[in-house]
């Protein structure tokens, strides 16, 4: 009897024996080049991110965390101000406001979407302001697991209230609303190019996309020392942030397969969301959002033990992930940060509280075969 394959919860060798050739191609073109920093693969793709998402610029950047650490750099953001984000997300969105001297004002999310709470980035809002100690200056909105925030409404607030509106896309890359790809909503987006996101690199990159002419050339300036037209011309206080040009390549290569991928995954989606049906919450959707699936995560019911669950599947074969077992106010890095944040102490964050302890990933990749996605069904079903 043959044995199954094995299921991986994430898998870039099935799409590198696709590209494998071009891939070689473009890396030692590279190395011949020895154009390692800023070598014209990086302008390349930056015009290929640009043209794919509909925006004006693509700004390549070392990572994700450095895209949100840049764009808040260029709006002067730092002590005194607050920064409104969700408390249900990756430590990087509440990371770089507390590096510049800012404040992280931690707001709960909807529990069918997991995406910013509208009415409680409201209520936050308003608390800071009428408390006066710290200025309201952006909102993070980040499209969690490849599902596009409420951006409408976000843009509707940070207009109202003279607000930097910068989109945390790093799981979300290819996903859109209402016919506009993300890039094109808020002020800003961040990408980040980690290995796992929806289009990858072989370490850390990211990038910033913008509509804005003034945005983008700060974000190169910033990304390379603060530097002006020559090298030793510094013009403002940057970091080193630039998108290595071996990444670029790999980037480069990568992207033509991302619409085909981003079909492939919705997919897998809707067979996991029809033969799980009924057995747990499945991802929420919102009306004319294309969502990119970059994490599939479903909430198990209350009182299952999911450790038990995880077990289950391993001895399955099944892989399974926790995005994520903490909500960032209960972090102790954010901890003071959190309660000082509000006076007399922030609201409380229940829904955030309550999906650490319920949410489960599985497999989501472009390359699950139906077997596969069947296997990990049949897993669950037992499982519960």
């Amino acid at each position: 009897m043959t044995a199954s394959p094995p299921i991986a919860l994430f898998d870039m060798k099935a799409q590198q024996a696709l590209i494998r050739d071009e891939l070689d191609r473009r890396i030692a073109a590279v190395l011949d080049s020895g154009a390692f920093i800023n070598g014209p693969e990086v302008r390349e793709l930056e015009a290929q991110l640009a043209d794919f998402a509909g925006c004006a610029h693509a700004v390549g950047v070392s990572s994700g965390t450095d895209a949100l650490q840049i764009a808040m750099m260029a709006e002067g953001i730092g002590r005194g101000d607050a920064v409104f984000l969700p408390a249900f997300t990756y430590t990087a969105t509440a990371e770089v406001p507390l590096v510049l001297g800012a404040t992280p004002v931690f707001v709960d999310v909807d529990p069918v979407t997991f995406n910013l709470d509208i009415a409680d980035l409201e209520r936050r809002i308003a608390l800071v302001r009428k408390e006066g100690r710290l200025r309201p200056r952006a909102v993070v909105g980040v499209d969690l697991f490849g599902l596009p925030a409420d951006w409408p409404a976000i843009e509707a607030i940070c207009a109202r209230e003279e607000m930097f509106a910068l989109d945390d896309a790093a799981q979300a890359f290819g996903a859109a609303l209402h016919g506009k790809r993300l890039g094109r909503w808020g002020h800003a987006a961040a990408l980040s190019f980690y290995p796992t996101k929806t289009l990858g690199c072989y370490g850390d990159g990211g990038a910033l996309l913008t509509d804005s002419d003034e945005r983008a050339e700060l974000y190169r300036q910033l990304r390379t020392h603060g530097e002006g037209k020559s090298r030793y011309e510094v013009l403002r206080t940057g970091m080193n942030g630039r998108l290595d040009t071996l990444q670029a390549a790999v980037l480069l290569t990568k992207l033509p397969l991302l619409a085909d991928e981003l079909a492939a995954r919705t997919k897998v989606a809707a067979a996991y969301g029809a033969g799980l049906s009924g057995l747990v919450q499945a991802p929420g959707s919102v009306p004319g959002a294309d969502h990119a699936w970059g994490l599939y995560s479903v909430l198990l019911p209350q009182g299952v033990d999911r450790a038990r669950v995880q077990d289950a599947l391993k001895a399955a074969g099944v892989p399974s992930g926790i995005y994520y077992p903490k909500p960032l106010h209960h972090q102790p890095a954010y901890a003071a940060a959190h309660a000082g944040s509000i006076a007399g102490g922030p609201p409380p964050l229940p829904v955030s509280e309550m999906l650490c302890t319920r949410i489960l990933s599985l497999p989501m990749h472009p390359y699950l075969s139906e077997e596969a996605v069947g296997r990990v069904i049949a897993a669950l079903r037992a499982a519960l």
